[in-house]
Order: C-alpha cells, then structure tokens, then sequence
C-alpha cells in the first residue's frame, strides 16, 4: 500500500476544470516529482491534497485512510507537511516563531524540541538568523525557513511546491542536496514539484508528467531523462 495514494481526483476552480481524473502513488521513503508547465496543475496537485482546494471527484488515501474530505489542519495533523509555492512564510515572525508556528497542531514539548534542534542542525543558517524576522532573510534562507517550517509539523509525506523559484544556481543546489539529505538520511518520503526538471528527475525515484490536468506519462525518473518528449519539452534539448 502506498503512503498516498489519488485515485481519480478532480478539482476545479469555479467552472474551470482543474484537475482531469488525476491517479498517482507516492511509497514510504521515496522522492516522486511531478514535472510540467505554468498550468498544468502541479500546485493544484498539492493543493488537493492538502485540502486547501477540496477535490470534486475521487479519492485521496495516507496510508490507506481516506483524507478526500478532511479540513487542511486535519490533513497536517495527520502527516502531510507543505513548503508553498512563493514560500509564504510569516515575515513579521522571527525564525523562531516561525518554525514554532509550523508545529501549531502538536502537543508534544519534547518531540517539538528535538525537531527545532532538528531543523537548525539541517539549516545551519536558520540558526544564526533565529531572532531575525522572517522578511529580512534572502530568498534562499526563507525557502529554508518554509522547509523548517513543514518539517515542525513532524510530516510522514512532504511537500515541496517549487522550492528552486528564484534562486540563485548555487543556492538551487544547496536546497537540492538538502532535499536528498532528508529523504536518504531521515528516510522524509517527499512529493516535489519543479520546473527545473533537471534538478528534479536527478534527486528523484520516478516521475509523473503532467500537462492541462492530465498526466501524460509516469515512469522511473531516469527514464523519463531520456524520454524523447521530456528531453525536448522540460529539459531544454532538441
């Protein structure tokens, strides 16, 4: 049984059919990308799953329990933690604040202790920063901070919606060794969305590719690098 698992999900906003019978599978201890262009519905994806955009239609399990119709806090106090898209972090919060906001749905002191020491051991730089305010950090130490953040919640699942946005290359590769380092050090399963398909199908297991709602291919990660289709449409070759 995969950790989660969506059977058939549609979603839309208002009368715009968002999400068109949507079915993939993340297992326990995997990183599994989801790659496509601006609208194709990969924040839609973890939006659904989420519950921040309830789906229409069809099925959404964690670990074999079914979250189709369970509210967003539900859904993190379950395990899924999520760093979105624009990182939205709480800029008039210090770091500290922060990363205690993210574990707003935990009631265990020490377990809440050992993740924030966790979490500025994993980010080094949150930790000199812990008394700054959210807005006065780069980009790069807030898409960190977004990550901290989810990581508080203590998820079973993460996910990641464009955590290379904006970033300068350097700093694009020190959020992706990050991203491997919890996945193959702290066994985190995570579901990444990214344009730069190259980072992601490198970091990642298997892929699925999606295109206006739909997914048009799912294979291993590597052989979705050299998916003739993929290679033209995501990884810049012709």
């Amino acid at each position: 049984m995969a950790l989660l698992e969506l059977q058939e999900v549609h979603t839309y906003y208002g009368k715009i059919h968002a999400l068109k019978g949507i079915s993939l599978a993340v297992e326990e201890g995997e990183i599994v990308t989801l790659i496509g262009g601006n609208g194709a519905g990969k924040t839609t994806t973890l939006n659904t799953i989420c519950g921040i955009t309830p789906a229409a239609r069809g099925t959404i399990t964690l670990d074999g329990t079914d979250i189709t119709r369970k509210r967003s806090h539900e859904i993190v106090a379950m395990g899924v933690g999520q760093a979105p898209e624009g990182r939205k972090i709480f800029t008039r919060l210090t770091v500290r604040e922060n990363l205690e906001m993210g574990a707003y749905a935990r009631t265990d002191a020490a377990g809440i202790a050992r993740d924030m020491e966790f979490v500025f051991h994993t980010f080094p730089r949150l930790k000199e920063r812990e008394k700054q305010l959210g807005g006065t950090l780069s980009g790069g130490e807030q898409q960190m901070l977004a990550i901290g953040r989810a990581l508080m919640g203590h998820p079973r699942i993460l996910l990641l919606d464009e955590p290379s946005m904006g970033l300068a290359p350097l700093l694009v590769r020190e959020i992706f060794n990050i991203i491997t380092h919890l996945n193959r050090e702290q066994r985190t399963t995570i579901l990444l969305v990214e344009q730069n398909a190259h980072m992601a199908l490198a970091v990642a297991s298997r892929g699925y590719v999606l295109q206006t709602g739909q997914i048009m291919l799912s294979d291993s990660a590597k052989a979705l690098q050299q998916n003739e289709m993929v290679r033209r449409a995501y990884l810049g070759e012709h």
